[in-house]
């Protein structure tokens, strides 16, 4: 950790930082209950789910390793690995043995599944437009996107500095 970040760390948030963080982190949790809430009603699909769809769903020929799915959508593999099998249940994914690595797999987003993303995507979207952009002027969302970089980076830095200072 740089001596910059230690020392900003030894600093508590002030009244006002503390508002804002609490501002931010209760509207976000709201913002993701009402949207799961709606994915869930409209098409099924949790937000979990949905995750883990989006990331197979960009990926090449619809597969990841799930060492690979983990890392991706930030869970731990414990987490991933019972999450696959309920949707491996529904038939909305397939594991396969990965052929470098016996002790891998391979995450396969099914054709069912595929559809079932495809048709939770277009009431999703305009959720993501009705809860999250239509509250917003540009300049807003110019700045939310702006903070979400910054912060972004910031972790990353973090992340990056605390594991090169444990080797």
């Amino acid at each position: 950790m740089s001596a910059a970040t230690r020392s900003s760390a030894r600093r508590l948030p002030s009244q006002r930082e503390l508002r804002v963080w609490r501002d931010y982190l209760e509207t976000s949790q709201l913002l993701h209950r009402v949207m799961g809430a709606r994915l869930l009603s409209e098409s099924g699909l949790s937000n979990a789910d949905y995750a883990v769809m989006l990331a197979l769903s960009e990926a090449k020929d619809r597969t990841m390793r799930s060492s690979e799915l983990a890392a991706h959508i930030g869970w731990d593999r414990s987490r991933l690995s019972h999450h696959l099998g309920r949707m491996q249940k529904r038939e909305l994914i397939r594991r396969e043995r990965c052929p470098e690595d016996s002790r891998g797999s391979l995450i396969v987003l099914t054709e069912d599944g595929l559809r079932q993303f495809r048709r939770g995507s277009v009431p999703h979207l305009r959720d993501i437009r009705e809860f999250f952009v239509d509250a917003l002027s540009a300049e807003q969302l110019e700045a939310i996107g702006s903070a979400a970089t910054a912060l972004r980076d910031h972790l990353g830095s973090i992340v990056t500095t605390d594991i090169e200072d444990e080797l």
